[in-house]
């Protein structure tokens, strides 16, 4: 499935699985932990948030880094 946001056409598991998966894939918990009802909702929501989190700051980052640049 794609979906398109600017120029870029972002791929997702058919049911939006990848949102559950996300922590698994960055290393925050086990898949097992998904399946066996260690995690809850609110806990994949809660990592989801925090990744979230880094990946806006990374972005400022750069983005200042950018601006920098092309004022230096």
């Amino acid at each position: 499935i794609e979906h398109e946001e600017g120029r870029i056409n972002f791929k997702c598991l058919p049911n939006h699985e990848d949102w559950l998966l996300r922590p698994v894939i960055k290393g925050m918990c086990k898949y097992e932990s998904l399946i066996d009802g260690t995690l809850d909702l609110a806990d994949i929501a809660l990592m989801n948030d925090a990744l979230d989190v880094v990946a806006d700051n990374e972005f400022l980052i750069e983005e200042a880094r950018e601006r920098e640049s092309k004022g230096a």
